[in-house]
């Protein structure tokens, strides 16, 4: 009996040290499969790294994960452009690091920049995960090369970026960028996919040098939960001013770069006996929805408007008589469920085709036809009733129209626009319409 009973333990030994691998050798590789078990484990067990399923497809995601919680939140990933199908193998080399490929061999991903052989690599209880070499030194980690994510004792060097992801279960590359710039300043923008065309920034942390203070160097995420930029001469940038200490003996933290471009500060207890989940301690910028883009829709699509939730983030919705392009997408642009043109208007059996959506606060800039002043309330009404391409006319400061035509874009409510009233032409109901058939 005694025997069969140090056989059983060293079993439960053995699995239990096959479970919680931290380390991999030149040569192991791990295969996706319909099971979430991890390939590697921190020491901890707080990060697991593998391949992590994509809801509603057979695609895989080859990442690191929170391990201890029941959300299987992701704080890296490597493949977002191109997920592995089941049966995808990622393994070990001595010269090109880590190597995905898909189960007919085509290469996926691999690891950049290696100035020498690779001996082993290694998670560690930050959820970073690092490439050896035979001395032990760094040759590449998951830290220098951020997805949308930044841990606790990471830094961000000048050049360095988080990419968001395009929707919030779509981890192709999305339309924002979080960037250190080489003059030292951090800065936040969207860009116009697929060129990765640049536009204006919507957060920046002036930290570009001058008489009295250094350019920024780093961006730091300390252990303590604190985000900084370290200057040149050592000097702090508090990106999270304002903002208490949280415990990172009792919360797990994490800085996201969200899909729909909002920066979050996050936190979780890692007691689970807490039905907390993720909460936001900080966020920027404070209004992404007054955000203006020059070329490009805004932050929602084309013919929409951005209202600010209560957390901070993005609500997009089309104004009534129009509709999403894809329903599936709610932050994507609207179209017209009606016919609005100066032909339709000329051929149509009735003049009296229109009615208005009067929508407070509301505005679409840099859609405009003309600036009229001064103009009463009713001259805009009646002015843009009359004019077959004005779409939208915003009546603002007392004497001012804006007539405005499609696609309207950077749609927002603001409240500082102290009570300005939008004017949104939307066809009646009983008013004979062209029909869209046999149309060019």
């Amino acid at each position: 009996m005694l025997p069969f009973l140090l056989y059983s333990l060293i079993l439960q030994s053995i699995y239990v040290v096959a479970q919680t691998k931290s380390t991999i050798a030149i040569g192991d590789s791990f295969t996706a499969t319909t099971s979430t078990s991890p390939w590697l484990l921190s020491p901890s067990g707080d990060f697991a790294f593998g391949f992590l399923p994509l809801k509603e497809t057979n695609l895989f995601l080859l990442s690191i994960w929170y391990a201890k919680i029941s959300e299987k939140t992701i704080v890296w990933y490597a493949n977002g452009d191109s997920p592995a199908p089941k049966g995808s193998k990622v393994v070990l080399t001595a010269n090109d690091g880590l190597v995905l490929t898909s189960p007919n061999g085509v290469k996926l991903w691999n690891t950049q920049g290696l100035n020498a052989k690779v001996s082993r690599g290694v998670l560690n209880d930050t959820g970073n995960f690092v490439l050896q070499d035979g001395n032990f030194n760094s040759l590449w980690e998951t830290f220098k090369f951020p997805s949308d994510t930044l841990l606790p004792s990471q830094v961000v060097d000048k050049g360095r970026k988080l990419s968001s992801r395009l929707k919030d279960t779509n981890f192709n590359k999305g339309r924002f960028e979080l960037l250190l710039q080489n003059d030292g300043n951090l800065v936040m923008h969207s860009i116009n996919l697929p060129s990765g065309y640049v536009n204006e920034n919507y957060y920046e942390s002036n930290t570009v040098g001058s008489s009295t203070s250094s350019a920024g160097a780093q961006l730091v995420f300390d252990r303590s939960g604190y985000l900084y930029i370290l200057g040149e001469n050592n000097e702090k940038y508090n990106v999270s001013e304002g903002v208490s200490k949280v415990s990172t003996t009792d919360f797990y933290l994490r800085a996201t770069l969200n899909f729909d471009g909002v920066f979050i500060l996050y936190k979780h207890p890692k007691s689970s006996t807490k039905s907390e989940g993720w909460t936001t301690v900080w966020s920027k910028p404070y209004n992404i929805c007054i955000y203006t883009v020059s070329v490009g829709s805004g932050v929602c699509g084309y013919n929409s408007f951005c209202t600010l939730g209560d957390d901070k983030r993005p609500i997009c919705q089309c104004p009534k008589g129009y509709s999403l392009i894809d329903p599936n997408d709610p932050y994507g642009s609207c179209k017209a469920d009606f016919i609005l043109g100066c032909e339709e208007d000329e051929l149509s059996k009735t003049k009296d085709l229109y009615e208005y959506e009067i929508l407070i606060d509301t505005d679409w800039p840099l859609s405009d036809i003309v600036l009229q002043r001064p103009f009463t309330e009713e001259q805009c009404k009646k002015s843009c009733m009359e004019d077959c391409l004005c779409s939208v006319a915003i009546f603002r400061l007392g004497d001012s129209c804006w007539k405005k035509k499609l696609p309207l874009s950077n749609g927002r409510v603001d409240p500082t626009l102290n009570g300005a009233k939008a004017f949104l032409k939307v066809r009646k109901n009983n008013a004979s319409t062209i029909p869209l058939t046999n149309k060019n």
